[in-house]
């Protein structure tokens, strides 16, 4: 029965909070692309500077095995970065040599149809191993009181809704298509199920790594908002639209940073 419960929270929690964050992101807030990066930048860095991290470091983890976890993952995912494009570039180059002739007038239409956005692999990354770092923290609470197990699963729905809204606007930037940037962040956040099962079936063994768990999402996360999206935000503006970008970012940050309090309250 335990197990059961601990397989549907984490579901619910792992796939709802990105259903939630679609239908805020892909509904009222679709017009606002720009402004989307904006917060994108905010919740990653948010989740990674005022959740992630705190928590990794109030563990028993030495502070200096956690730093050296976090620069390997940085230089990790800017090395995946390269690979992609490398991989992607390799693509477009080959397609370009069989189909050039045949479609030299949807070139500048579909170019970039051949280029995910940068980073793209990074967030699914982070977001998979996060996602299972949440899945053993909901087994673990269940494990402790059935109470508690709720009242975590619905923390971790509510803190990740901003969190994906962020990387639902990095993949929707990348692919262009709302379908798939939704089906990949929904794949990662299943990843919770299956943190919740290993979590229920080894949770005492799994505690030590934790710290570790969330250092790795933290890397990809700052990675994503320093090296891609803060770029993409460097850009001549008028003042009323520099004042909006500023203001975006800054409620990423707030939303990420209020509901992890609240979470941490409870």
């Amino acid at each position: 029965m335990t197990l059961i419960s601990i397989l549907l929270a984490t579901l619910a929690a792992g796939i709802g909070s990105v259903w939630v964050a679609a239908a805020l992101s892909f509904g009222v807030l679709a017009r606002y692309t720009q402004h989307m990066l904006s917060l994108a930048a905010g919740a990653l860095l948010a989740t990674a500077f005022m959740h992630l991290l705190p928590e990794a470091f109030e563990s028993q983890a030495g502070a200096k095995e956690l730093f050296m976890t976090l620069l390997v993952g940085l230089v990790f995912f800017f090395l995946l970065d390269k690979a992609e494009l490398w991989h992607h570039g390799h693509e477009h180059h080959h397609d370009d040599g069989v189909h050039g002739h045949a479609h030299h007038g949807d070139d500048h239409g579909h170019a970039h149809e051949h280029f995910p956005q940068p980073g793209s692999w990074a967030v699914l990354t982070g977001d998979s191993v996060h996602a299972f770092g949440d899945g053993i923290l909901i087994a673990s609470a269940f494990v402790a009181d059935f109470r508690l197990g709720l009242i975590t699963a619905v923390a971790v729905l509510a803190h990740e809704v901003p969190h994906h809204m962020g990387d639902l606007a990095v993949l929707r930037g990348g692919s262009h298509s709302q379908r798939i940037a939704l089906l990949k962040v929904s794949l990662a956040g299943a990843v919770t199920a299956l943190g919740g099962l290993v979590g229920y079936l080894l949770v005492d063994a799994l505690q030590d790594f934790l710290p570790y768990f969330l250092v790795v999402a933290s890397s990809s996360f700052v990675y994503v908002a320093l090296a891609d999206l803060i770029p993409q935000l460097q850009k001549r503006l008028s003042a009323a639209e520099t004042a909006a970008q500023i203001a975006w970012l800054a409620l990423g940050i707030v939303l990420v940073t209020l509901v992890s309090g609240l979470a941490h309250s409870h």
